[in-house]
Formats: C-alpha cells, sequence, structure tokens
C-alpha cells in the first residue's frame, strides 16, 4: 500500500465518522525540507569554546612575551 492508498482509506474513515479529512500527501512536504535545511544552516558553538568567548579553554589571545612570531 503507498501513501495514496492509505490517504484514500482515511479519507473514506473521517467522512464516515464525521472527522476532518487528513491533509493530502505531499501536503507539507516544503515547510519540512525548509525546516530541516534551516536547521542544518544555523550557528554551531566552537567545539571547547568557553562560554561568551571566541577561544578555546587554556589558549591566550595574545602571545607570551617573547614567543611571538620570529623571536626565538
Amino acid at each position: 500500500m503507498n501513501a495514496l492508498h492509505q490517504y484514500l482509506f482515511d479519507s473514506y474513515r473521517a467522512a464516515r465518522l464525521g472527522e476532518t479529512p487528513p491533509p493530502a500527501p505531499g501536503t507539507h512536504d516544503r515547510a519540512v525540507l525548509r525546516a530541516v535545511l534551516r536547521w542544518g544552516r544555523r550557528p554551531r558553538p566552537k567545539t571547547g569554546a568557553a562560554p561568551g568567548t571566541d577561544e578555546a579553554p587554556g589558549q591566550r589571545s595574545e602571545p607570551r612575551p617573547g614567543r611571538g612570531r620570529g623571536q626565538d
């Protein structure tokens, strides 16, 4: 049985019981796809970042004195 057959059975049952018919197959496909794509594009926190900062724990934003580039 495919989705169309199930829809027809459910529509027939709803009509006999005086209930509202179910939505047709594919009615909400675009909305579901849009929600999934939006969820996949949401910003994610950096792994290991301390809350409220962009740097990982234990890292400094400024290099230690004498340990910068070209200063060995």
